[in-house]
């Protein structure tokens, strides 16, 4: 697993008009090749009447997936312009479909480059980007004495609050990255005059938005 990594905030849709063509960019995770052709067939069902609904997707740790479809276009004209914004933007687990609704105008190989990487590159930052980063959960159980304390120190220091469940004892439960780990144990244990139990739970990805 990554320790952080890029990706989009959300599925989400933004529509530019370019020489009154419509270029409609659809863009959504996809953590699998299976989930992104999926993403993109759907897009085609619902656009069947668009001239063109190009396509590309980045998939994995190491970008090992990578696909680029121009639907139609002069070859090279979208799809890959498409899958160069993502690389630039250094999105992972993403797939992208524009659809694009002729107005008339021919737009030219140049131009129509720009157009589709345009429409992702805008249709990105209409939707944003956040930065998944791994961290772990660490679950520490106190007495209900040192809880006003614990979660006064806590709530005021670096360490985010995942939630706390009551039960015979307060038990907290952290989100901690890994490099910090043992000195937040330490903490605790200076905290509580080390009466506390710290336990490692999952490991879990916090999403930052970024753009």
């Amino acid at each position: 697993m990554l320790s952080n990594y890029l990706t989009v905030k959300e599925n989400g849709e933004h529509e530019i008009v370019i020489e009154r063509s419509r270029f409609i960019a659809h863009i959504a995770r996809a953590a699998t090749e299976t989930e992104a052709n999926e993403f993109i067939q759907s897009i085609k069902k619902r656009h069947h009447s668009a001239n063109h609904n190009c396509s590309a997707y980045l998939i994995g740790e190491h970008d090992q997936i990578q696909k680029a479809n121009d639907d139609g276009e002069p070859g090279g004209t979208a799809g890959v312009p498409m899958l160069e914004v993502l690389k630039k933007r250094r999105l992972k687990d993403v797939v992208v479909v524009v659809t694009r609704y002729f107005g008339g105008i021919k737009l030219g190989a140049g131009g129509l480059i720009r157009a589709y990487g345009k429409s992702v590159s805008e249709g990105l930052n209409a939707i944003g980007v956040v930065e998944r980063k791994l961290m772990q959960t660490v679950h520490t159980k106190i007495d209900y004495t040192l809880l006003g304390k614990v979660e006064n120190e806590l709530r005021s220091s670096p360490y985010l609050i995942k939630e706390i469940n009551y039960q015979e004892q307060v038990e907290i439960i952290v989100y901690v990255a890994a490099e910090n780990l043992q000195i937040f144990k330490e903490y605790v244990i200076n905290l509580t005059n080390a009466n506390a139990t710290i336990e490692d739970g999952s490991l879990e990805y916090l999403e930052e938005k970024i753009l």
